[in-house]
Formats: C-alpha cells, structure tokens, sequence
C-alpha cells in the first residue's frame, strides 16, 4: 500500500433506483425513496470512517430534467421531505451538509430547505456531506473559470480552478458507481482526474455499508501514483 492512499474524499454516482424498483414490479418513485435510505446509512458510515472529511452524492444532474414529468415533481418533493427528516441525523453524526449545483432552477421552497440545513449543520465538523444538485461537471469548471475572469488575472493557474471549485475537497480520492454502469456522467470532471474508480452491479437501494467497506478495504490496497512510476 503507497503512504498517498489516504482516504479522505469519496463520491458516490447514486444508479439504479428505476431499474430497482421494476425489478421488484413497483414504480419508479419507489426506487427513488428506497434510495434516500442508502444516504442515510452511507452518510452514517463515513461520519465514524476515520479519515473520511467529506462526501459527495449525485442526486439530480443539469441533464435530469429532461426526465417525466411527475418523476420530476416527486424527486424535488423527495428532496424536501429528505432534508427535513434528516437533519437530525445529520446533527447527531456532526455532518455539515453542502449543495453544490445550480440551485436557481429550484423551486423557492426547494431552496429554502437547502438553505435552513446548510445553516443549521453550518458548525458541524466531523464530515462535510455534499449533494450535487442540478449538476454538471462541466458547467462547474465553465463557471469557475468565468469568475477567475471577472478579476482580471493575468493568467490562470491549475490551482486558482482548484480554489474556485464548489468541494472544498478539490482532489476525489474515490468514485463509486452502483448499477453496473461504467462511466462518470459528468460528475466531478475536475476533482476525479486522479480518482480510483469502483464500478459495483447493485442498485443503489441495495448498496450497503458492507459492500462500502469491502470497496474501501481494495481501495486500501492501491497504489495510487499520480502519474508518477510505482514502488
């Protein structure tokens, strides 16, 4: 195991609520409320991982609009009712929770809740969970990059991107994709550049804390070498 595999930023591309709600001859918007239970217990676990500082989940991607209408509707009543029943959760593990995305296209209601929870968990410090919403890895570095501009620099370096980011983690040390899918979908382009990738078949609803740790414990076993040449 190389001294840089540390473990301290981890990302989670949530996939397979749908497929795991047919699977069970059920609707859609099931698979979706099942899910928001793996958050929890997920959440949970890394709140008490020794080295994990943050994580990041992708609930509603700048391209997840072009889905049905009413599964829509549901998600952003999901997402409410979600905030709401967690923050005590969110308390009790000491988890400063963090919206990343472009919150304008919500709802004022959808916003509010953001907002009551960001500060109400504002002073928490073991584990900063953020959730990606109306996200896209790309707009993200477009936009960083538009407000490096607007002050003029003379040039742009790798790390002012860096510091304009929404993660306050900038480096991914782990991305995790449920399902079976095997792509990143435009989720944290920037930060991922020298991610280690797990790619698991089961559905999200059915992603355990075991499983998590199972895919830690191989993470572990890297070496990660950024670039660089092996031991």
């Amino acid at each position: 195991m190389s001294s840089s595999t540390k473990l301290q930023h981890i990302a989670f591309i949530m996939d397979g609520n749908g497929r795991w709600a047919k699977s069970k001859g059920l609707k859609r918007i099931k698979g979706h409320e099942e899910g928001a239970k793996t958050i929890r217990s997920i959440t949970e676990y890394c709140a008490k991982h020794p080295t994990i500082k943050s994580t990041t989940f992708f609930a509603f991607s700048t391209e997840n609009w072009k889905r049905p209408k009413y599964e829509v509707e549901f998600l952003m009543q999901l997402l409410q009712k979600h905030l709401k029943n967690e923050l005590a959760t969110l308390q009790k593990n000491g988890v400063r929770f963090k919206a990343i995305g472009d919150l304008s296209a919500f709802s004022s209601s959808v916003r509010k809740i953001i907002e009551h929870t960001e500060q109400e968990t504002a002073d928490n410090k073991r584990l900063t969970q953020l959730l990606a919403l109306n996200y896209g890895g790309r707009l993200e570095i477009v936009q960083a990059i538009n407000r490096l501009l607007k002050q003029e620099p003379k040039e742009i370096t790798r790390q002012m991107i860096s510091n304009e980011l929404e993660t306050p983690y900038s480096e991914l040390d782990l991305l995790v994709r449920t399902s079976g899918e095997m792509r990143i979908s435009n989720f944290l382009l920037w930060q991922a550049a020298y991610a280690e990738l797990s790619f698991t078949d089961t559905y999200w609803p059915d992603f355990s804390t075991h499983e998590l740790e199972q895919i830690i414990e191989d993470f572990m076993c890297r070496e990660r070498r950024f670039g660089g040449v092996g031991s």
